[in-house]
């Protein structure tokens, strides 16, 4: 069984990815893409990305499916599909670049924000849920970007890190069996694909079950620090692209 130089790559890149997924619940796609595209045709990268997505959501689901808030799931799937529409429109029509710019610059602001020390005020209203969910659909359909408000939705809810990472796994499985669906109805699921997939899943597998053992050792601030940290880092990747893409 030889692997080549490619495969051994993607090997790699969906490793690190699902290390990220696992332990934090969401951010493996601003790893895997960027990194799978640099040897991989984006048409290739992006759907071996959310297939990855899939099978970790549902590992996750299978394991820890006790912590999920079903509730919360069931609002931000909901509302996701109703502002996907209008980030298909955004992807077709809308100006790319000054959306990633605003979308850093408030990523940025709130990470640095809750970072100095201030506490998020602990909601469960339906209106973040609505908001949240919305603009996840809307991030997605445009760019594939739901995770940052499905973050800021768990971080005001104050979930445990365990609750953090179910729920939003319970998030992510039907929004990416919903983007694979399309994948397959628009041709994009080609055996190469396939391929990568099934090359992935000795290093994705035990990134799981990795990611699970460092998630359930982060507690209360010390998880929340890590995931405003990743947020501004998401953030300032977005300005990276704005200003030197």
């Amino acid at each position: 069984m030889n692997i080549d130089a490619v495969t051994a790559y993607v090997m790699i890149v969906i490793f690190l990815a699902t290390l990220i997924r696992s332990t934090f619940g969401f951010g493996e796609s601003l790893v895997a893409v960027p990194l799978l595209a640099l040897r991989l045709p984006l048409d290739i990268a992006v759907p071996v990305s959310v297939l990855v997505s899939v099978s970790v959501a549902g590992i996750v689901v299978a394991q820890d499916w006790k912590k999920i808030h079903i509730r919360s799931a069931g609002g931000l799937v909901f509302f996701t599909l109703l502002g996907i529409p209008l980030g298909l429109m955004l992807l077709t029509s809308g100006n790319e670049q000054i959306v990633k710019a605003v979308l850093g610059v408030i990523i940025i602001g709130f990470s640095l924000y809750f970072l100095s020390g201030r506490r998020p005020a602990v909601s469960g209203s339906r209106a973040w849920l609505f908001g949240c969910g919305f603009v996840a659909g809307v991030l997605g359909g445009a760019y594939g970007l739901n995770g940052p408000p499905l973050a800021l939705y768990g971080s005001m809810r104050r979930w445990t890190a365990q609750h953090f990472r179910a729920t939003l796994q319970a998030y992510f499985l039907p929004a990416s069996l919903i983007g694979m669906a399309g994948y397959w109805l628009e041709g994009l699921w080609v055996a190469a694909v396939t391929d990568y997939f099934l090359w992935s899943l000795p290093a994705m597998l035990p990134a799981i079950f990795l990611g699970r053992w460092i998630n359930h050792r982060l507690q209360g601030e010390r998880f929340y620090r890590y995931v405003y940290l990743g947020l501004a880092g998401i953030g300032a990747l977005l300005l990276a692209e704005t200003f030197l893409g």
